[in-house]
C-alpha cells in the first residue's frame, strides 16, 4: 500500500465496547474491534478507505480458520470492500484475559 497524507497509528483494539463490555465469541470480538478502529480513526478525520495496514493478533489460529466463512460478511459490513495489507499472527495471550483478538491499524488520512 502506498499513499500520501497524515499517518495515523492506532494501537491495538480489542472487542469491548465503550462501557468496557467484551463482545461474545471470536466473531463478535472481531466486529467490535473493527468498529473501535473506525471510531478512533474517525476522530482523526479518517474512514476505512484510509487504512493501509491491519495487524491481527489472535489467541487461537484454529478458531480464526474455522471462522473464515462467517468472518467475510462481518468484515465487509464494517469495513466495506476495502482490503488493506494485513498480517495475522497467533499469540499466546493478550493483556485482557477475555480477549481473543486484537487488531492494530495504520492509516493515511488526507491532509
Amino acid at each position: 500500500m502506498a499513499g500520501r497524507g497524515r499517518t495515523v497509528l492506532l494501537g491495538g483494539q480489542i472487542g469491548w465496547d465503550a462501557g468496557g463490555r467484551m463482545a461474545e465469541g471470536f466473531l463478535g470480538q472481531v466486529e467490535q474491534a473493527l468498529r473501535n478502529i473506525l471510531a478512533v480513526l474517525a476522530e482523526a478525520g479518517g474512514g476505512p478507505e484510509h487504512i493501509g495496514r491491519l495487524t491481527w493478533y489472535v489467541t487461537d489460529m484454529a478458531e480464526y480458520r474455522d471462522s473464515l466463512r462467517a468472518l467475510g460478511p462481518i468484515y465487509r459490513a464494517v469495513m466495506g470492500r476495502h482490503f488493506p495489507a494485513m498480517t495475522l499472527v497467533q499469540v499466546v495471550a493478550l493483556v485482557e484475559p477475555e480477549a481473543r483478538v486484537e487488531i492494530e491499524a495504520t492509516a493515511l488520512v488526507p491532509d
